[in-house]
């Protein structure tokens, strides 16, 4: 789960890690207050989106009064936020940080993320930190450290000091940056995070760090044990479908394809887009009903599914374990009649009382036109590209 710029830093704050001030506004008349309130001659006007980039999109702006805050906040209010992180379409702003201005010595990067390959937190820190800190890691690699934590004995005082001379801090800062860093496990940790950052971390002309933008995830799998964090959530946020779809029990993940996929499995659903672009075309979803997938849950699906214009066909693949196949069958077609199919339907089960299944299925055909079946993934793969590129 992905929270807001302002909600991180409330944590990071809350944690020991020194922020700038701020105010969250929510309209451009508010601005002015927020600038005033602030006491600084400079301020930061920043959308408050689950995006990175904001800055190349425009939804960064220094303001140095309170006019000009105001129509800073106008501005990125009015329209859809296109970031490189967002697509073509951007992302709607309802939420702005006003901030105060700092004077900046010196950017680093800093973060602890979940490695699954070392299967531990890891600090990702670099002295050549800010908004091209991408561009650092691609072209020079050498110039950011990874650091592994210790799942059990937690970051030591020796690795944070040790990390701080490497990013070229000394005297007072060097205490400081242990003093962040410390918090910064700590939180991680606590919250169950998957990700912390803070870029740009910044020393000041008067040798102080302070984080000025902050991002957290946090583990939508721990969330039962984090009610506080769970509470930051913004639907607002959140694709409708994907929305749609978690409140039925269902995993979604819209993509950019023509073939809708309806499967149960994870693992059978990655295998069901590669075999999809394997053969010439792209997915358009991911969807997995799960291990007992109902008949509401599969109605739901194909809704779904069938929602997005840019699906011209769909591919079922089932296999029945735990749900046996010709319940799933008696599924699939009551759910194809009451969303009504106008796309090509190929289903492909294979499992338990499969062979009953398939009778349902090959007496549903009538009804349902687009209907096809096949006998292996390969072949409902083939068929349901071969539908589409046909229609």
């Amino acid at each position: 789960m992905k929270v807001h710029e302002y909600q991180t830093r409330q944590l990071l704050s809350d944690a020991g890690v020194p922020v700038p001030k701020a105010h969250v506004i929510d309209a451009p008349e508010q601005a002015a207050d927020a600038f005033n309130q602030l006491g600084s001659p400079l301020a930061v006007v920043k959308a408050q989106v689950h995006a990175g980039g904001r800055g190349k999109g425009g939804g960064v702006k220094l303001v140095r009064s309170a006019l000009e805050a105001t129509q800073a906040a106008s501005d990125i209010l009015a329209k859809p936020l296109v970031t490189p992180q967002t697509g073509p379409d951007g992302v709607p702003v309802n939420k702005l940080l006003v901030a105060a201005g700092v004077d900046i010595a010196h950017e680093y990067y800093l973060s602890i993320v979940t490695d699954r390959a070392t299967r531990r937190p890891v600090i990702i820190a670099s002295a050549e930190g800010g908004v091209n800190i991408e561009e650092v890691a691609e072209t020079n690699p050498a110039a950011v450290i990874h650091t592994p934590i210790h799942p059990a004995a937690g970051l030591q005082p020796h690795q944070a000091r040790t990390l701080a001379f490497q990013l070229g801090f000394s005297g007072d800062t060097v205490k400081q940056f242990v003093k962040i860093l410390s918090a910064l496990a700590k939180l991680f940790s606590q919250t169950d995070a998957s990700l912390l950052e803070i870029n740009p971390l910044v020393r000041t002309t008067d040798d102080q760090l302070l984080a000025i933008d902050a991002k957290a995830n946090f583990d939508d799998n721990a969330l039962f044990r984090q009610p506080a964090i769970a509470e930051m959530h913004d639907p607002a946020e959140e694709d409708p479908a994907e929305l749609e779809a978690t409140a039925h029990g269902l995993s979604y993940i819209k993509l950019d394809g023509s073939i809708g996929c309806l499967v149960n499995g994870a693992g059978l659903a990655m295998a069901t887009m590669d075999i999809i672009k394997l053969h010439g075309a792209e997915p358009a979803n991911f969807l997995d009903v799960g291990g007992s997938a109902t008949q509401e849950a599969v109605t739901e699906a194909f809704k779904i599914i069938l929602a997005d214009p840019a699906v011209q066909g769909v591919l079922v693949n089932i296999f029945g374990g735990i749900m046996q196949c010709d319940k799933i069958a008696n599924a699939i077609v009551a759910a194809a009649k009451t969303v009504g199919f106008t796309v090509p339907l190929v289903v492909r089960l294979e499992g338990t009382n499969v062979e009953p299944a398939r009778r349902i299925i090959d007496a549903a055909r009538n009804d349902i036109p687009t209907l096809q079946t096949a006998d292996d993934l390969t072949d409902a793969a083939k068929k349901v590209t071969a539908a589409v590129q046909a229609a």
